[in-house]
């Protein structure tokens, strides 16, 4: 099976043929990325209409920070960031998803017009989300996560991050399949950047196989993150800011798209877009190649089978006499 028929697909989405590109959009004034450039519900639309022009297949929309040491909002608060957004959005015909930790955040986008839920707790930091995403029906994303990160990187501690990573989705995945979403509509996300350090992030980058054997789509988080700072930065030199890693950010989406995912969440759309589709070219190439060379290695074994070798040269000594022979 190919990487590409292997990344899966997820009910009441549009299928891509491809790795898709969730762009973000914050209405948030605290985002760890672009922080109050889009809190303005016009200033928000604006871009997340932009976003898509750049290449995105489909816009999270978040009214919550969580960036380590975030304060949370308030249920008031964030519904007012958050659903006239989703229904600027969806009335454009945006494929939108609500990036939320609350069931009545998530139930109120949905009827706004969004069609996916992109929970960073996977349910766990209210017990309402499930059994509300289950009601409606609507695709959900299960993160890998171990609590809020107010104080910082909150139990960051692992002996193997890629076996525990797996398996804590995988109890998590369980638990949602029980509380009624279904199968083929859940998506499993990593939690880059969550409870982990650099190198654990880098880890997980580098055995996405490992998560893909969840059976679910893979949805990958890198954009702009600590790690991508802390690579760029070398041994000595200071981190660049957010903004100055969307170039890193599009090499990781190259690999992911490479390793199967599903989609890949990025706040600059252009590279990204660029680099998933030069993936999904390489990924064609790859496999007309090895369609390509399968059909030889068949047609030399139905050759040999027949006692009819494949070069000329053999033909000549097991078949008609060469002119040297006729002699």
């Amino acid at each position: 099976m190919s990487i590409e028929r292997g990344r899966g697909q997820v009910a009441g989405l549009p299928t891509w043929d491809r790795c898709a590109v969730m762009g973000v959009v914050n209405v948030t004034p605290d985002s760890f990325s672009d922080g109050g450039r889009w809190f303005d519900t016009t200033a928000a639309v604006k871009h997340g209409l932009g976003l898509v022009t750049e290449g995105a297949d489909l816009v999270d929309v978040g009214g919550e920070s969580t960036r380590p040491g975030a304060t949370r909002v308030d249920e008031a608060e964030e519904l007012k960031r958050v659903i006239p957004v989703v229904r600027g959005l969806a009335s454009e015909g945006v494929t939108v998803s609500v990036d939320t930790m609350r069931a009545s955040v998530a139930e109120q986008s949905l009827a706004a017009g969004a069609v996916l839920v992109n929970d960073v707790s996977g349910g766990l930091a209210d017990p309402a989300m499930i059994p509300a995403v289950a009601a409606t029906g609507a695709p959900f994303v299960v993160m890998h996560w171990r609590g809020f990160l107010e104080g910082g990187n909150v139990k960051g501690t692992y002996e193997n991050v890629v076996s525990e990573v797996v398996d804590e989705l995988h109890a998590r995945v369980e638990a949602v399949l029980a509380g009624g979403i279904a199968p083929d509509r859940i998506v499993v996300d990593p939690g880059l950047g969550f409870s982990k350090d650099p190198e654990h992030d880098l880890m997980l980058l580098a055995h996405l196989d490992r998560l893909r054997e969840l059976g679910h789509p893979l949805l990958v988080a890198a954009s702009r993150k600590r790690f991508l700072g802390r690579v760029l930065a070398g041994a000595e030199g200071a981190p660049p800011p957010a903004r100055e890693r969307d170039a890193a950010t599009a090499a990781v989406s190259a690999l992911a798209a490479d390793q199967g995912a599903w989609a890949v969440r990025v706040h600059e759309v252009r590279a990204t877009a660029d680099a998933v589709r030069v993936a999904r070219a390489v990924e064609g190439a790859r496999t007309a190649g090895a369609r390509t060379a399968g059909v030889r290695a068949a047609e030399a074994r139905t050759a040999e089978e027949s006692g009819i070798s494949g070069t000329p040269t053999a033909r000549g000594a097991a078949g008609a006499p060469t002119a040297e022979g006729a002699r």
